[in-house]
């Protein structure tokens, strides 16, 4: 991907995140978008008298269905992915809003049925400003308006849209896993004084993710490794509800024995869906749910990782083979698929608290990690 798309897409998702509005354009049709979670109430309902055409509430068919709007799906019916547009029949009326974040004091189905018309599939447009409301760590729901391919209407030039090309946007998702070494220093530890920390920076101008590297690690043989997705609230304040913290210093202090070994430092809080949208998913765990179906209910994938960048940060530092610190096979096959043997599954389990005991269970049940 050139260095000018990969700023276009950063403005794009700049701009959805400061309540902006994005275009999408694709040969089938093109598509404008607002989120409603940082758009002002009056520029959301310009859209529509802008555009000439009615505003519709973008959203998963997986979310429309937890939200009540179409039949149940199962969590891993592939159609739960497809994007679904519901006219939204009165953009002041703020029932639609209960489709669009499940964390709202919810008044029932029926007045999300009130609030919006028939839902209808979405093109590959709605389905780029999807993903590009995630890339931004926004709720995955837009008040988008579709429009004929390449024909703008004059109005909508008041929005000042950021345009960009729909496809550019699964182009991005492999420029995510393209990174650069760019700093790197000794850190000593509480549980490992020989460590160093190095930088990786994708080019897609995402954040960096980072290889605290314990010891020395055999360049010759297959090395200890973690892949640690960041958690702010277990890596840094101790939080109970997970088993993170536990997992993160428990692979340095294995490390430090062992001589040696690699923590890969993931940028991808929640497992990916960001920090802001991982405390709704705790908000929805609160209330009921358990944390895939929270994840779910957001509009998001139970994981939305992406181990790419792993397995780069792993070779950019020497090592094709290791033993990976886990008990979640997807990682093990994920790497694998990457270029990285695994030649030995490492179990790194930890007692469950008064907290995190139905986390781990669903870790378990549905997820299928091996505890």
């Amino acid at each position: 991907m050139s260095e000018a798309t990969e700023r276009r897409l950063q403005r794009a998702q700049a701009e959805l995140r400061a309540g902006g509005a994005v275009l999408l354009r694709d040969d089938q049709a093109d598509v404008l978008a607002l989120s409603p979670e940082r758009a002002s109430p009056d520029r959301l309902a310009a859209l529509a008298i802008l555009t000439g055409a009615p505003a519709d509430l973008l959203i998963s068919r997986r979310r429309a269905a937890l939200a009540g709007l179409v039949a149940p799906i199962e969590a891993d019916d592939p159609r739960g992915v497809e994007p679904v547009a519901a006219p939204i029949r009165d953009i002041t009326d703020p029932a639609w809003r209960l489709a669009a974040d499940p964390t709202r004091s919810d008044d029932g189905t029926a007045a999300r049925e009130r609030a919006l018309g028939r839902l209808r599939p979405a093109g590959r447009a709605s389905a780029a400003a999807i993903a590009l409301a995630k890339r931004a760590g926004l709720l995955p729901a837009l008040v988008s308006v579709e429009l004929p391919a390449g024909r703008l209407p004059g109005g909508a030039s008041a929005l000042d849209p950021v345009i960009i090309e729909a496809k550019l946007l699964k182009e991005g998702q492999i420029a995510a896993g393209r990174l650069k070494r760019v700093a790197e220093a000794r850190v000593p530890l509480a549980d490992a004084e020989n460590c160093r920390i190095i930088a990786f920076r994708p080019s897609d101008g995402g954040p960096e993710h980072l290889a605290i590297v314990v010891g020395e690690p055999a360049a010759d043989a297959p090395i200890l490794a973690r892949l640690h997705s960041e958690c702010f609230t277990g890596d840094l304040l101790g939080s109970l509800r997970c088993d993170c913290g536990e997992q993160l210093k428990g692979a340095i202090r294995t490390m430090a024995a062992a001589d040696g070994g690699v923590v890969l430092y993931m940028a991808q809080e929640g497992r990916g869906i960001g920090l802001i949208n991982k405390l709704r998913a705790y908000d929805l765990q609160d209330r009921g749910l358990d944390t895939v179906d929270a994840n779910l209910a957001l509009g998001y994938e139970a994981d939305e990782r992406d181990f790419r960048p792993a397995a780069e940060m792993l070779r950019a530092l020497g090592h094709q083979r290791i033993r990976l610190l886990t008990n979640n096979p997807a990682k093990v096959q994920a790497l694998g698929a990457h270029g990285i043997e695994v030649v030995e599954r490492v179990p790194h389990a930890f007692p469950a608290n008064g907290h995190n005991a139905g986390y781990l269970s669903t870790k378990a049940r549905r997820a299928g990690h091996m505890l």
